[in-house]
């Protein structure tokens, strides 16, 4: 696996800031807050440079607002930083989160050899200490990623050897603290695991070389692993699949993985569909020139899947969960295939292809309906589907559509906990009936109007009566341009929430 993505560490330490031996202290810090005088010693230790600081407003506690400063004496960490929080009623897990990774970010970009973040509450805000420890840890991994491991020269530096998590001694048990930090370093190294995979280009990663990917995975955290090739494909009668993949030299796959914890119950069976187009040209109805290479990330709903189930694995979700990745390129090939040409899935259903670039729905009909024959009784799948959805919605947010309201509502709350934030959309009577043919069951696109929802009610119809929801990242899975939490491209979307869903079960099984 790429060295960017792993070998990274988060520790816990029970501790107060000036007995930390670090290099540089991270402290966060809210708007308005007098933290020379709430942080003992601070402004002392800095020789009056932190009370300078906020007298000239240099530093004001704004969201991602950095001020370094020597220590001094006194105090063991060799600088500290104060990293704004924005206003202390805007504080909660996704901020801490950002706020962490544009710490970790800053100090990446300073070379700093160890960091340490300070878990502190300012006067006003109330969070959890296990879930801000995670979001600290989850944070500080996210920045330690790199995306240059094609550069022969001018790589950026592989960010801290080691990274601490702080917090006060009595705020909660060590053993609790620790066990968070551990859950927040496995969900960080996993979304990064997953921006890795979104990243590669699609010379590096085809169908089958996605395969042997999620092999390597799998098998480093005991996961079991079954990749179905075009001869099984075709023997379960994938036809949307087989379709889609036509028109490729590269064969497609079906990946699938399985957590089955011992004395895990027989339900719930948590189902996870990714969409692996590795790269998408929009077949015969192909795409503009301008921006096709980004298609290479049209893959991340299955990275999503994949890195979720290691995620799952590793931190022993108590449920068994299946992920189900249908893998493919979607090409102009001589053999490809054509506006008006006619499907059969393996749920029977036939679907008349309008638009041969409306292809990741194809593919996910055969691994909704696989993932339920493998036994899943709720599902959630995920796709870089829709540029409607990104017109909908922008970058700030996924689409979130499915049945019941119920299920809908617990995705949609663990996402927002994650940092991958999900907006619920309609899937009105109307939207099935826009997706209506007149030779087949249904057409594959209802046109411009609403294509986000008529995407998501053609998923519909391959979910039979389960609870299911349908996650649209095609705005979110990749980033234009660099935030002070983010850097640009692959951003690693849902990974934490669909995981956090695994582990999470009792709040909706």
């Amino acid at each position: 696996m790429p060295g960017s993505a792993i070998g990274q560490s988060v520790i816990f330490l029970s501790s107060t800031p000036p007995e930390v031996d670090t290099d540089l202290l991270v402290l966060p810090v809210v708007e308005g807050e007098p933290v020379s005088q709430t942080i003992t010693g601070l402004d002392t230790v800095t020789g009056g440079a932190v009370a300078r600081a906020l007298s000239s407003r240099e530093i004001q506690g704004k969201p991602y607002e950095f001020f370094l400063t020597p220590v001094l004496q006194g105090w063991r960490a060799t600088r500290v930083a104060l990293v704004g929080c924005g206003r202390a009623g805007d504080l909660n897990l996704e901020r801490l989160r950002r706020v962490a990774t544009a710490a970790g970010l800053a100090a990446k970009q300073r070379r700093v050899g160890r960091v340490a973040f300070v878990h502190r509450v300012p006067e006003g805000v109330q969070l959890p200490a296990a879930g801000a420890v995670q979001a600290i840890a989850e944070g500080l991994i996210l920045a330690a990623f790199n995306n240059d491991r094609y550069k022969s020269e001018d790589r950026s530096t592989p960010g801290p050897d080691q990274m601490l998590v702080v917090a006060a001694p009595g705020l909660s048990t060590s053993q609790e603290l620790e066990r968070a930090v551990e859950r927040g370093r496995v969900l960080g190294e996993s979304s990064n695991i997953a921006r890795d995979l979104c990243n590669e280009p699609a010379n590096v990663l085809t169908p089958s070389v996605l395969a042997t990917r999620a092999e390597q995975i799998a098998s480093e955290v005991g996961l079991g692993i079954e990749v179905l090739d075009e001869d099984e494909i075709a023997r379960l009668r994938m036809g949307l699949l087989l379709g889609v993949a036509r028109g490729s030299a590269e064969p497609p796959r079906v990946i699938v993985l399985r957590h089955e914890p011992a004395g895990a119950p027989a339900t719930p069976v948590l189902g996870l569909v990714g969409k692996g187009i590795t790269f998408d040209t929009g077949g015969i109805s192909i795409k503009p020139a301008e921006g096709m290479d980004r298609m290479k990330d049209d893959m991340a709903g299955g990275a999503a899947v994949i890195c979720a189930m290691r995620a799952i694995a590793a931190l022993k979700a108590p449920i068994r969960v299946v992920g189900v990745v249908p893998a493919a390129e979607n090409m102009p090939g001589g053999r490809a295939i054509k506006p008006g040409d006619v499907l059969t899935g393996a749920s029977g259903k036939t679907v008349e292809v309008l638009n041969t670039d409306a292809e990741g729905r194809l593919i996910l009909g055969d691994g909704l309906w696989y993932a339920q024959r493998l036994g899943a009784t709720h599902l959630v799948d995920i796709a870089t589907l829709t540029g409607a959805c990104v017109v909908a919605l922008g970058k700030a947010a996924s689409g979130l559509f499915g049945r019941p309201d119920s299920w809908v509502e617990a995705i949609r709350r663990i996402a927002a906990n994650t940092g991958d934030r999900a907006w619920p959309m309609p899937l009105y009577e109307e939207y099935s009936e826009q997706m209506r043919s007149e030779i087949a069951d249904m057409v594959n696109t209802g046109g411009r109007p609403a294509g986000a929802c008529t995407a998501a009610a053609f998923l519909k119809e391959f979910t039979g009566d389960l609870p299911w929801a349908h996650l649209d990242v095609a705005g979110t899975a990749w980033a234009d341009d660099a935030k002070p939490w983010q850097i640009k491209g692959a951003t690693g979307i849902a990974v934490r929430a669909l995981a956090e869903l695994a582990l999470n079960s009792e709040t909706w099984k």
